[in-house]
C-alpha cells in the first residue's frame, strides 16, 4: 500500500499549534453607557474607598473575589447612580455599567467590553433586561431569579453575580451618601 500525503492534513497539523486569540469586543465606552443608561442627567464623579470591611461585605453577598474598584461611581442630582464594574467571564473581564435609581432598584445595565471566545450573549438586551427593578433584597442568583443562557453559563453566572455586588454596594454605602460637591468633575450626559 502506497500512502500519498493529503495537503489538507499538512492544514490542520499547522491548525493544531496556532493559539486561539480571543478579540476584545467593545460595544460602548463610558460615555455613551452614561448617555443609555442616564439620559439627560448631570453626572458628579463621586469616587469612593472601598474599605476592607466593605469589600468582604460585598464578596460575601456576591462570591466575587476579584476587588471592586470605587473610581468609577457618578451620581445624579436625583439620587441615581452610575458604576462600573468588572467580573471575570470564563477567562476574561467583562467591563459592564449599571445605573441604580435614588431607591435602590437596578434601572439598567450595559456592556461595555467582552473579551471571550463563548458566552458574548449577555451583551443581549433580552436577557439585560432580567435584572430591571431588581434591589439588594431580591436573589439575583443565576437560575433562582435570572435566567442562564446555554453556552455562556460562566459569563451569566459571574455578571449576575457583579450586579448582585453592586445592588449591595448601594445597600451598604451608596444610598448613604449625601448630594454631589461641585468640587467634583461633572459629566452631563445627553
Amino acid at each position: 500500500m502506497i500512502w500519498k500525503l493529503n495537503p489538507l492534513a499538512l492544514i490542520g497539523v499547522a491548525m493544531m499549534g496556532a493559539p486561539l486569540i480571543a478579540h476584545a469586543k467593545i460595544y460602548t465606552s463610558v460615555e455613551q453607557a452614561q448617555k443609555i443608561l442616564l439620559p439627560n442627567k448631570v453626572l458628579t464623579k463621586t469616587p469612593m474607598i472601598i474599605t476592607d470591611d466593605l469589600q468582604e461585605r460585598m464578596r460575601l453577598a456576591s462570591s466575587i473575589r476579584h476587588p471592586f474598584q470605587g473610581d468609577r461611581i457618578w451620581r445624579t442630582s436625583d439620587g441615581s447612580w452610575l458604576v462600573i464594574d468588572e467580573v471575570v467571564g470564563k477567562h476574561e473581564m467583562i467591563t459592564y455599567a449599571i445605573a441604580i435609581n435614588a431607591n435602590g432598584s437596578i434601572s439598567g445595565i450595559e456592556i461595555l467590553e467582552y473579551v471571550e471566545s463563548y458566552g458574548y450573549e449577555v451583551a443581549e438586551a433580552q436577557w439585560r433586561k432580567q435584572f430591571i427593578g431588581k434591589t439588594a433584597n431580591d436573589p439575583i442568583k443565576l437560575n433562582q431569579d435570572i435566567q442562564n443562557i446555554g453556552g455562556a453559563t460562566l459569563s451569566c453566572k459571574h455578571l449576575t453575580d457583579g450586579v448582585k455586588r453592586i445592588a449591595v454596594l448601594y445597600e451598604l454605602a451608596l444610598k448613604n451618601i449625601s448630594a454631589p460637591s461641585t468640587q467634583i468633575q461633572t459629566i452631563k450626559a445627553k
